[in-house]
Protein backbone atom coordinates (compact mmCIF):
# COMPACT_ATOMS: atom_id res chain seq x y z
CA UNK A 1 0.00 0.00 0.00
CA UNK A 2 1.45 3.35 -1.00
CA UNK A 3 1.67 6.32 1.33
CA UNK A 4 -1.00 8.99 0.70
CA UNK A 5 0.00 12.15 -1.14
CA UNK A 6 0.31 15.11 1.20
CA UNK A 7 -1.22 18.40 0.01
CA UNK A 8 1.49 21.02 -0.79
CA UNK A 9 0.43 23.40 1.97
CA UNK A 10 0.41 20.74 4.63
CA UNK A 11 3.70 19.33 3.35
CA UNK A 12 5.30 22.79 3.59
CA UNK A 13 4.13 23.25 7.17
CA UNK A 14 5.35 19.78 8.09
CA UNK A 15 8.76 20.40 6.52
CA UNK A 16 9.03 23.66 8.40
CA UNK A 17 8.27 21.93 11.68
CA UNK A 18 10.82 19.22 10.89
CA UNK A 19 13.53 21.75 10.12
CA UNK A 20 12.74 23.57 13.37
CA UNK A 21 13.06 20.31 15.30
CA UNK A 22 16.44 19.61 13.70
CA UNK A 23 17.79 23.04 14.59
CA UNK A 24 16.59 22.85 18.18
CA UNK A 25 17.86 19.30 18.47
CA UNK A 26 21.31 20.23 17.27
CA UNK A 27 21.42 23.05 19.82
CA UNK A 28 20.34 20.78 22.64
CA UNK A 29 23.07 18.28 21.82
CA UNK A 30 25.67 20.89 22.68
CA UNK A 31 24.30 21.21 26.20
CA UNK A 32 25.14 18.98 29.12
CA UNK A 33 22.44 16.50 30.04
CA UNK A 34 21.49 18.47 33.15
CA UNK A 35 21.00 21.64 31.10
CA UNK A 36 18.45 20.13 28.71
CA UNK A 37 14.93 21.49 29.31
CA UNK A 38 12.47 19.27 31.21
CA UNK A 39 9.81 19.87 28.53
CA UNK A 40 9.93 20.32 24.75
CA UNK A 41 6.84 21.13 22.69
CA UNK A 42 4.55 19.41 25.18
CA UNK A 43 6.86 16.42 25.62
CA UNK A 44 8.42 15.58 28.97
CA UNK A 45 12.01 14.50 29.35
CA UNK A 46 12.61 10.90 30.43
CA UNK A 47 15.84 9.33 31.65
CA UNK A 48 17.64 6.96 29.30
CA UNK A 49 20.71 4.78 29.66
CA UNK A 50 21.30 4.54 25.91
CA UNK A 51 20.30 7.92 24.44
CA UNK A 52 21.37 11.47 25.33
CA UNK A 53 17.87 12.93 25.41
CA UNK A 54 14.44 11.30 25.28
CA UNK A 55 11.15 13.24 25.33
CA UNK A 56 7.74 11.55 25.55
CA UNK A 57 4.17 12.86 25.45
CA UNK A 58 2.61 12.40 28.91
CA UNK A 59 0.09 9.57 28.80
CA UNK A 60 1.19 8.34 25.37
CA UNK A 61 0.22 4.71 24.78
CA UNK A 62 2.74 2.86 22.63
CA UNK A 63 1.31 -0.59 23.38
CA UNK A 64 -1.16 -0.29 20.49
CA UNK A 65 1.62 -0.16 17.90
CA UNK A 66 2.64 -3.45 16.30
CA UNK A 67 4.07 -2.09 13.08
CA UNK A 68 6.47 0.73 12.19
CA UNK A 69 6.48 3.09 9.25
CA UNK A 70 10.01 4.39 8.63
CA UNK A 71 10.22 7.70 6.81
CA UNK A 72 13.27 8.19 4.55
CA UNK A 73 16.11 9.61 6.61
CA UNK A 74 17.34 13.12 5.91
CA UNK A 75 21.03 13.90 6.37
CA UNK A 76 22.61 17.32 7.00
CA UNK A 77 26.29 18.16 7.44
CA UNK A 78 27.57 20.44 10.19
CA UNK A 79 27.67 24.08 9.14
CA UNK A 80 31.38 24.22 9.98
CA UNK A 81 32.27 21.20 7.83
CA UNK A 82 34.63 22.19 5.00
CA UNK A 83 36.50 19.18 3.60
CA UNK A 84 38.32 21.31 1.02
CA UNK A 85 39.69 23.94 3.37
CA UNK A 86 43.27 22.63 3.16
CA UNK A 87 43.07 20.87 -0.23
CA UNK A 88 44.78 22.77 -3.06
CA UNK A 89 44.74 19.94 -5.59
CA UNK A 90 41.49 20.39 -7.52
CA UNK A 91 41.45 16.71 -8.52
CA UNK A 92 41.26 15.71 -4.88
CA UNK A 93 38.61 18.12 -3.73
CA UNK A 94 35.26 16.88 -2.44
CA UNK A 95 32.59 17.72 -5.00
CA UNK A 96 28.87 18.33 -4.49
CA UNK A 97 28.32 14.89 -6.01
CA UNK A 98 30.64 13.36 -3.37
CA UNK A 99 28.67 15.14 -0.65
CA UNK A 100 25.36 13.86 -2.00
CA UNK A 101 26.72 10.32 -2.25
CA UNK A 102 27.76 10.43 1.41
CA UNK A 103 24.32 11.67 2.43
CA UNK A 104 22.51 9.10 0.31
CA UNK A 105 24.73 6.30 1.58
CA UNK A 106 24.09 7.18 5.22
CA UNK A 107 20.35 7.50 4.66
CA UNK A 108 20.23 4.07 3.01
CA UNK A 109 22.37 2.53 5.74
CA UNK A 110 20.05 3.90 8.44
CA UNK A 111 16.91 2.73 6.64
CA UNK A 112 18.30 -0.77 6.12
CA UNK A 113 19.73 -1.15 9.61
CA UNK A 114 16.61 0.10 11.38
CA UNK A 115 14.38 -2.19 9.30
CA UNK A 116 16.57 -5.23 9.97
CA UNK A 117 16.70 -4.57 13.72
CA UNK A 118 12.94 -4.06 13.95
CA UNK A 119 12.38 -7.32 12.05
CA UNK A 120 14.54 -9.14 14.61
CA UNK A 121 12.14 -7.95 17.29
CA UNK A 122 9.08 -9.10 15.39
CA UNK A 123 8.01 -5.63 14.25
CA UNK A 124 6.75 -5.35 10.69
CA UNK A 125 8.03 -2.38 8.71
CA UNK A 126 5.24 -1.02 6.54
CA UNK A 127 4.11 1.94 4.47
CA UNK A 128 0.55 1.66 5.82
CA UNK A 129 -1.30 4.35 7.77
CA UNK A 130 -3.28 2.55 10.46
CA UNK A 131 -4.04 2.68 14.20
CA UNK A 132 -1.41 -0.01 14.91
CA UNK A 133 1.34 1.76 12.93
CA UNK A 134 3.93 3.99 14.61
CA UNK A 135 5.51 6.50 12.24
CA UNK A 136 9.21 7.12 12.87
CA UNK A 137 11.00 10.03 11.18
CA UNK A 138 14.80 9.85 11.58
CA UNK A 139 17.23 12.63 10.70
CA UNK A 140 21.02 12.75 10.93
CA UNK A 141 22.30 16.26 11.65
CA UNK A 142 25.61 17.86 12.53
CA UNK A 143 27.41 15.31 10.36
CA UNK A 144 31.17 15.89 10.34
CA UNK A 145 33.41 13.50 8.42
CA UNK A 146 37.05 14.10 9.29
CA UNK A 147 38.49 12.39 6.21
CA UNK A 148 35.99 11.90 3.37
CA UNK A 149 37.40 9.52 0.77
CA UNK A 150 36.77 10.62 -2.84
CA UNK A 151 38.66 7.61 -4.25
CA UNK A 152 40.73 9.94 -6.44
CA UNK A 153 43.65 8.32 -8.27
CA UNK A 154 46.92 8.75 -6.44
CA UNK A 155 45.24 10.22 -3.38
CA UNK A 156 47.55 10.33 -0.39
CA UNK A 157 46.57 8.68 2.85
CA UNK A 158 44.86 10.76 5.53
CA UNK A 159 45.38 10.00 9.22
CA UNK A 160 42.92 11.05 11.91
CA UNK A 161 42.25 10.42 15.60
CA UNK A 162 38.59 9.58 14.94
CA UNK A 163 36.20 9.45 11.98
CA UNK A 164 34.04 12.39 13.08
CA UNK A 165 30.58 12.81 14.58
CA UNK A 166 26.87 12.81 13.82
CA UNK A 167 23.63 13.30 15.71
CA UNK A 168 20.32 11.49 15.43
CA UNK A 169 17.10 13.47 15.82
CA UNK A 170 14.13 11.12 15.55
CA UNK A 171 10.41 11.66 16.06
CA UNK A 172 7.68 9.09 16.68
CA UNK A 173 4.09 9.90 15.72
CA UNK A 174 0.72 8.25 15.51
CA UNK A 175 0.55 7.43 11.79
CA UNK A 176 -3.17 8.24 11.59
CA UNK A 177 -3.49 11.45 13.60
CA UNK A 178 0.06 12.73 13.21
CA UNK A 179 0.23 13.33 16.99
CA UNK A 180 3.83 13.73 18.12
CA UNK A 181 4.46 11.07 20.76
CA UNK A 182 8.20 11.12 21.33
CA UNK A 183 11.45 12.68 20.22
CA UNK A 184 15.02 11.55 20.81
CA UNK A 185 18.36 13.29 20.32
CA UNK A 186 21.62 11.37 20.49
CA UNK A 187 25.15 12.34 19.46
CA UNK A 188 27.74 9.79 18.39
CA UNK A 189 31.46 10.49 18.17
CA UNK A 190 33.86 8.40 16.12
CA UNK A 191 36.01 5.94 18.02
CA UNK A 192 38.90 7.69 19.78
CA UNK A 193 41.84 5.57 18.66
CA UNK A 194 44.35 7.37 20.88
CA UNK A 195 46.78 7.34 17.95
CA UNK A 196 46.54 8.46 14.36
CA UNK A 197 44.73 5.97 12.13
CA UNK A 198 44.38 5.81 8.36
CA UNK A 199 40.88 6.99 7.39
CA UNK A 200 39.19 5.94 4.17
CA UNK A 201 35.72 5.06 2.87
CA UNK A 202 35.88 1.62 4.51
CA UNK A 203 36.79 2.86 7.98
CA UNK A 204 34.35 5.77 7.77
CA UNK A 205 31.54 3.42 6.77
CA UNK A 206 32.36 1.06 9.64
CA UNK A 207 32.18 3.92 12.14
CA UNK A 208 28.85 5.08 10.73
CA UNK A 209 27.47 1.55 10.85
CA UNK A 210 28.52 1.20 14.48
CA UNK A 211 26.61 4.35 15.47
CA UNK A 212 23.52 3.58 13.42
CA UNK A 213 23.36 0.02 14.76
CA UNK A 214 23.36 1.39 18.31
CA UNK A 215 20.48 3.71 17.42
CA UNK A 216 18.55 0.84 15.83
CA UNK A 217 18.96 -1.31 18.93
CA UNK A 218 17.80 1.60 21.10
CA UNK A 219 14.64 1.97 18.98
CA UNK A 220 13.85 -1.71 19.21
CA UNK A 221 14.65 -1.73 22.94
CA UNK A 222 12.29 1.19 23.54
CA UNK A 223 9.43 -0.56 21.76
CA UNK A 224 10.15 -3.80 23.62
CA UNK A 225 10.09 -1.96 26.96
CA UNK A 226 6.64 -0.41 26.45
CA UNK A 227 5.27 -3.77 25.35
CA UNK A 228 6.72 -5.59 28.34
CA UNK A 229 9.06 -7.77 26.29
CA UNK A 230 12.08 -9.27 28.02
CA UNK A 231 15.31 -7.46 27.00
Amino acid sequence: MHAPVTPPGRRTRRMGAAVSAVVVGALLVGCAATQAPPQWEGLERRSSRTLDQVYVLPGADFAQFRRVRLDPAEVAFAKSWDPNAAERDLSRRVTPQDVQEIKDGLAQMLQRTFAEELAKGGYEVTTDVAPDVLRVTPQIVDLYVNAPDTMAAGRSRTYVMDAGRMTLVAEARDSVTGQLLARVVDRKQGTDFGTLQWANSVTNSAEAQRAISQWARALRGGLDAVKGKAP
